[in-house]
C-alpha cells in the first residue's frame, strides 16, 4: 500500500512549496519524479530549482537529462531513477493502480482553482479505491504542514 497525500496550497505557491519538500524527500534518502502537466511547466521547475535560494543546492534533471539525478521533472509517466515518490504538480494525473511500487504519492494542488481541487477528489477516491492510505494536508499560517482529514 502506498501513501497518498493531498496538499492543499491556499496562500503558498507551487515554486514556493515544492523545493521544501524535495528537501525533506532527499534528507530521508529517497529518489523523486516531479510529474508537471506541460512540457513548458518542466522547464519552468527545472529553472526554478536551480536558483530558488543562493544558499542551496538541489540536484535534478528533466526529462532528456540527467537520469541519474535523484530528482526527475517530467511531463509523462518515465521514472529513470527509480524513485520512491512521486509528486503530482500543475493538473498533473496518475493511474492509482500504477502507484504500488512507490513509498508515496504527493498531489499538490491550488484551492483556489475548481478545476484542481475537483480532479483532486476524483484522485482521492481512485486512490482509496486502489487500497492506498490517503491523508489530506493543509498549510498552518506559520506554514507548517497539518494533517486535516484521513480516510
Amino acid at each position: 500500500m502506498t501513501e497518498v497525500l493531498f496538499y492543499h496550497l491556499e496562500s503558498a505557491s507551487l515554486d514556493q512549496v515544492l523545493p521544501g519538500l524535495l528537501e525533506k524527500t532527499l534528507e530521508r534518502g529517497w529518489r523523486a519524479v516531479v510529474r508537471a502537466s506541460s512540457r513548458e511547466r518542466v522547464e519552468a521547475l527545472d529553472s526554478h530549482l536551480w536558483t530558488y535560494r543562493d544558499e542551496s543546492f538541489l540536484p535534478h534533471g528533466a526529462s532528456g537529462d540527467g537520469a541519474g539525478q535523484p530528482v526527475w521533472i517530467t511531463d509523462d509517466d518515465e521514472a529513470p531513477n527509480a524513485p520512491q515518490i512521486l509528486f503530482l504538480v500543475d493538473g498533473a494525473s496518475a493511474d492509482p493502480a500504477a502507484l504500488n511500487d512507490l513509498e508515496r504519492c504527493v498531489m499538490i494542488f491550488d484551492g483556489r482553482d475548481e478545476d484542481a481541487v475537483a480532479d483532486a477528489r476524483r484522485f482521492w477516491t481512485a486512490s482509496k479505491s486502489a487500497g492506498h492510505d490517503a491523508t489530506y494536508w493543509k498549510q498552518s499560517p506559520q506554514g507548517r504542514w497539518e494533517k486535516q482529514g484521513q480516510g
